[in-house]
This record gives structure tokens, C-alpha cells and sequence, in this order.
């Protein structure tokens, strides 16, 4: 999230706490003249230093995110060339890394590369990490990827159709002939039929001897095609009960699951598998170039 980016909120069989918005917060986010169609500018920057707070504790370690991933990882030969194109923390990258896989780190996010370059340095794996958007991954002079991972919910950062298909051409460009994407996604029929919300954490999350409380405000559009907003907090709780927040907005771009298996066609690849299914809350794509 197993799949790498499932939320810290989410505990078997239950729902964290929701709180249906007012009027004025449920409306579509609003135009932006001449700006509909342009990629998002946030980068994970503010939420960088507070992301353990985000993230199931099983995935907060390298061997615990990669173990996520075991039947890919397990078919890909030693040293094979990865390249982990949304990176954040770096956890994945590390965990490749450290099963004697070649890896690359890239993301649009300089506090994230800065965050797995140390983790790297602290595991002593050898990981080449990169601050680099997707549409920057053409320009890069790399020996082509045997497997390309980009999960989470990067993608539907990416922009509107276009741009995403764009990010994936530029993913399937770097991989091998027969090379394979690996992706995750959320659930976003899901998440649209459950409209604007606020989420809360049922509990309190415990990072580093800290505590902290995620929270989640969805904005979401009336049509598929047009910007959502995600606002993600993490109050931070001090020992005498003062709350340091940290918080970004985030535009996002959903997309079906049949919506992501023609774009992934459409960037030149070929759809292999799927753990799809209208109940589960996240899954995972694989596509062959």
C-alpha cells in the first residue's frame, strides 16, 4: 500500500470515523481560469517530515514495504534493474535494495529524495536517488529498467487523462522490452460514491514516540474528469497537549479501473494482471511494455 499505500486510519473490518461536510464544503473545487487542465504543483513537501504518520505500521520498515510486493519481487532475477518512480520516504527503494536489486529512486518531492537518501545511507543500501518529475524521466540517460514500480496515489496526481497517460509512456519508455510496470491504485469508484467527507483516524498514531492524528478532508468533484482536492493533516501532540499541524492540499484526478487498463494500452503497454475487485479498498496493476 498487501498493497503499499493502504491509509493509517484504515483497521480490519472497519471505517475510521467519518463526518459528513457542510453545504459550503461538499461543492466541487473551483475553477482555476486556464488552469484545469495543468498538472498539479504539490509534491508531498510538508507532509515529508510527518508521512510515518500516514502509513500502516507494516510498511514503515524496507523489508516490511517490499514484503508487499513478494510474488513481483520474488520473479525478478538478481540484480535487476528497478526504479522506484514515486519514492517518497523511500521504504520500497530501500527494501529492493536490500534483496540485491539495482535501484533507482525518483520523485517530484526534494524533501522525500532527501528523506531516502538517509534511509539508505542508514541501512547501508546502495540506492541511486533522484529528484526527478515524470515528465523530466525521458531526458534521464539510464540503461533500461527490468520493472518500474509506481504505487500509492501518485498517479492521479499526475493531471487529467492527458497528462497521465503521459507519465505512464514516460514510465513504459525507461523499461526493457518485456519489462514490467507494477502500480497500485486506491479504489476510486469507492471513493467517489462516498462523496466529500472528512476523515478522521479512529485513534491516536504513535510514530518515533510521538503522537499524531491523521486526518483526511475529500473534496470531491461531480464529474470524473474534473479536479478533486484532498486536504491531508497530521496534528502532532505535544507532551503538554499543544498540536503541531502539518498539512498540504493535494489535487487529484481519479480515474476507473477500467479507465486505468486503456490508458496503460494506451501508453504502449500490456496489461498482465489485476487484483481489482468493487470491494476491496486498494489494488494492483501489473503491465507489461
Amino acid at each position: 500500500m498487501g498493497v503499499r499505500a493502504r491509509p493509517a486510519h484504515a483497521r480490519a473490518g472497519r471505517e475510521p470515523a467519518r463526518v459528513t461536510l457542510p453545504a459550503w464544503r461538499r461543492r466541487s473545487p473551483p475553477s482555476r481560469a486556464g488552469c484545469e487542465t495543468d498538472a498539479p504543483v504539490e509534491t508531498y513537501d510538508t507532509l515529508a517530515g510527518v508521512y510515518e504518520w500516514l502509513v500502516p505500521e507494516p510498511l514503515l520498515s524496507p523489508a516490511g514495504s517490499v514484503a508487499a510486493f513478494e510474488a513481483v519481487v520474488a520473479a525478478l532475477e538478481p540484480g535487476a534493474r528497478v526504479l522506484d518512480c514515486a519514492a517518497g520516504t523511500g521504504t520500497l527503494a530501500v527494501g529492493l535494495a536490500l534483496r540485491g536489486l539495482d535501484v533507482v529512486a525518483s520523485d517530484a518531492s526534494a524533501a522525500m529524495i532527501e528523506r531516502t537518501r538517509a534511509l539508505a545511507a542508514e541501512h547501508g543500501a546502495r540506492v541511486e536517488a533522484v529528484l526527478c518529475a515524470w515528465a523530466q524521466l525521458a531526458a534521464r540517460v539510464w540503461e533500461p529498467f527490468d520493472a518500474v514500480f509506481c504505487v500509492g496515489n501518485s498517479l492521479a496526481h499526475a493531471g487529467p487523462r492527458a497528462q497521465r497517460r503521459a507519465a505512464l509512456r514516460a514510465m513504459a519508455g525507461l523499461l526493457r522490452p518485456g519489462g514490467l510496470l507494477v502500480r497500485t491504485s486506491r479504489n476510486w469508484e469507492q471513493v467517489r460514491e462516498r462523496g466529500s467527507c472528512l476523515l478522521l483516524a479512529e485513534q491516536v498514531v504513535e510514530r518515533r514516540g510521538r503522537r499524531g492524528l491523521p486526518v483526511h478532508a475529500w473534496t470531491i468533484a461531480d464529474d470524473w474528469d474534473a479536479r478533486h482536492v484532498l486536504e491531508v493533516a497530521v496534528g502532532l501532540i505535544g507532551d503538554d497537549g499543544a498540536v503541531e499541524t502539518h498539512a498540504e492540499r493535494l489535487d487529484f484526478w481519479p480515474f476507473g479501473h477500467e479507465v486505468l487498463d486503456e490508458d496503460l494500452r494506451a501508453a504502449g503497454l500490456v496489461p498482465a494482471s489485476t487484483t481489482y475487485a468493487a470491494d476491496v479498498p486498494r489494488y494492483l496493476v501489473s503491465a507489461r511494455r
